[in-house]
This record gives C-alpha cells, structure tokens and sequence, in this order.
C-alpha cells in the first residue's frame, strides 16, 4: 500500500524556558526525543518551527513600564502626545500604553473605528450606516461616541476599550482623551507630537504625518530600540510584537540574532540525523477569523528568522483543475496516474498567472507555514512551544 498521508504537524512538549537557557541545545534535544519516542523519522525538508516567545525568554528580552516611559519621554518630550491606532488588546498593548502614558502629561488617544486594523471591532459597521456616521470623513469626540453608540464591548473578551484604555492611562498619571478617526492627520488638530501605534499600516501613518506638519513623529517600531537602563530591546521593531509578561513588563520580539539560532539548530539536526531540516522562529498566524473578523496578525512578521530553504512562495498545481479539465475524461487509477505525471513534469519554472496554479495560494512560504504552527501549538496550556512538520513540501508523486 502506499503512502495514505500528506503533510503533517505535530506540537512538541518542552521545558519551561527560562532566560538564558541554550535554547539551540533544547530544541535539538526535543526534536531529537520525540523521533526516539514516537518513531519519527527525519527526512531532508523536514520544518522544525519554534514560537517567537520561547526565543525572547531565552534572550531575556524584557521591557518594563518604567523603561517605556522614560524612552517615550525622551522621544516625544514629555507633553501631550497623539497615541494613534492602537489594536484593541489586553495583552498586545495595554502594558505598552501604561508606559507610554506615563511618559507623558496628556495622551489624546485616537481609535480608529469600526474596528483596529487586526479586526477587533469596537462597534459593528453596520451600526455606523444606521447612525450616519462616515468612518473615512467622520471625526468623533468620545462624548459624540457615547451618545451615538452607547458602550459596546468586545465580542469576544467583554471590555470596552474605550473605557479601559481611558483609564490605564488616568492610572499612570496623564490626562486622557479619545476620539474616533481613521486619518491620521486628524489627530494634528489635537498635537503635533505623535506616536504611531499601527503595524502595517505605520509607514504610510508616518510619512503622512510628516508632510502635514507634524513635529515628532515616531512608531512602535522606534520605541525600545535600544536597551534602557538594562532592558532588553529590539533594534529592527522596537515594541512591535511585544506580549505582557507581567502588570509592569512586556516581553518584547526576538531580536536579531535569533537568525543564528536557527542555523545553529539546522546544523545540529544535520549532524544528528544526517538529513537537511528547515527551522524557523514564528509568531502569529495570518488568517481572519469569520466570527469576530479577527485576522490574527498583531505580530510585524509571522517570521522573524529562517533557514534559506524556506525563503519563497508555494510552486503547485491544481489537481482540481487538472481533474476538471485537462483529464476529464479519465476516472480511478488512470486518473492518478496522468496527475502524477503532469506533476513531474514540472521544472521548477514559476507557475504564476498559468491556469494550472489558479486558486493555489501564492502567500510566502514563512507565513503559510507560521499560520499552521500557530494553530498547531495554540496560545493557551498546550505546553508544545515546538512544532514539527513533515511532508510539507511534498506532492501527490511521493511516496
């Protein structure tokens, strides 16, 4: 019988990391025990994927509130400051706007609406065609909020951000404002000093700001780039893809070097097994959820570092094309037999605009492959910080 299964995603269990810990020597460790315990057999184009969290614990790269806000301060001067499209999330940027806020006297806080650009709604679109309100023209006062909409709170976590934002950022000692906008430049009518909270959207926010004459200008992206006081930092992405870690620190994204770590991982297995495996660090996933429209994706990059094997987008077929058409005709074992061999035709030239490859998905190889890690390892008790993933790059003639 042939082989009856295609690719494959398995979570690890490993230990609790812990900052300083060789993490190259855990991952290899883990990999290699689960082969031995479970009969798993390496192969060349094998996926080792590790979560970008366990990478910065190891690095010990955290923030505190403090070294936030003295960062912001230094930046931004200490006055009012527009804090401008935030995602909606206790856990994402709740400790950063702590220390944010208490790095300045004023934060005139500026949501954009119906939803954050990862899709958590603060109210549902539908709701601003009923009231008349035009989310690309329509500035909105928190007051001129409450009155058209009340207090309506996340579908899925049950906070009003509004409120709950207002008051981390009374906590820390600044005065609170909110409006409701989705240009930018709108919050110039407010201040000239502006820190861009938005992830893949900041560049255009930045350079708009800019040109309509905004004094300073920074993102996330540019706080915490350095170590404050002993923090840990981020030089490419500053607080971007930052987690809390406790009431007054973040954990920040991997840093850089993380790229060493994943080479030294591949080299490790190589050593061990003899077979050519790819590795890479990934955070979130890129797909949108159909209930509450959230689409995952808080993190800059799905993946901060990987082995050169994984650079690219998928070259397939589709088999369902070719059933449909090319061999309509064919049915049972003369049918799989002409796929397989259209398949092996393929040189290696790129497959994109031919109609053979129409509704395959020409996403980047990190992301698709970082999407199916983070729905394998889970967010939550899994306690499988380690995924491993075989046959992936694998077609229909393999056996």
């Amino acid at each position: 019988m042939g082989r009856v299964y295609g690719t494959m995603s398995v979570g690890l269990r490993a230990p609790i990391i812990r900052q300083g810990d060789d993490l190259s020597q855990i991952v290899t460790e883990s990999v290699l025990n689960a082969m031995k315990a479970e009969g798993l057999a390496p192969r060349d184009r094998d996926v080792v994927c590790m979560t970008e969290a366990i990478v910065a614990r190891a690095q010990g790269n955290y923030a505190s509130v403090d070294n936030i806000a003295k960062d912001v301060q230094n930046k931004l001067g200490g006055g009012t400051v527009g804090v401008i499209f935030p995602i909606l999330s206790r856990n994402r940027f709740a400790i950063c706007l702590r220390g944010i806020a208490k790095g300045c006297k004023k934060v005139v806080l500026m949501l954009s609406y119906p939803s954050d650009e990862v899709g958590n709604h603060l109210v549902d679109i539908d709701s601003l065609d009923e009231k008349g309100i035009n989310p690309y023209t329509d500035v909105l006062t928190e007051a001129q909020w409450r009155e058209l909409f009340g207090s309506p709170k996340h579908t899925f976590t049950g906070v009003d951000y509004v409120e709950y934002y207002s008051d981390l950022i009374r906590e820390s000692g600044a005065e609170a404002e909110v409006i409701f906008a989705n240009d930018c430049r709108a919050i110039l009518s407010y201040t000239g000093n502006v820190l861009c909270c938005d992830i893949h959207s900041r560049a255009r926010s930045k350079r708009l700001l800019k040109s309509s004459g905004a004094e300073k200008v920074f993102g996330l992206d540019e706080i915490m780039t350095e170590s404050v006081d002993g923090s840990g930092w981020n030089a490419r992405y500053g607080l971007l893809g930052s987690n809390k870690a406790t009431e007054d620190t973040v954990k920040l994204f991997p840093r850089e070097e993380c790229q060493k770590l994943v080479e030294d991982i591949q080299e490790k297995l190589l050593e061990a097994t003899g077979k050519h495996v790819e590795v890479m660090v990934y955070g979130d996933g890129a797909f949108k959820d159909p209930v509450g429209k959230i689409w995952e994706l808080a993190d800059p990059v799905v993946s901060p570092a990987y082995t050169p094997g994984l650079e690219g987008t998928p070259n397939e077929l589709k088999l369902k094309y070719l059933a449909d058409n090319d061999f309509s005709g064919l049915s049972g074992k003369a049918l799989q037999e002409a796929i397989k061999a259209r398949i092996k035709q393929k040189d290696g030239s790129s497959l994109v605009d031919n109609m053979l490859s129409q509704g395959t998905t020409p996403r980047r190889l990190t992301d698709l492959i970082g999407s199916l890690c983070d729905l394998t390892s889970g967010s939550g008790d899994k306690g499988t910080p380690i995924v491993y993933i075989q046959g992936y790059f694998d077609n229909y003639t393999n056996e």
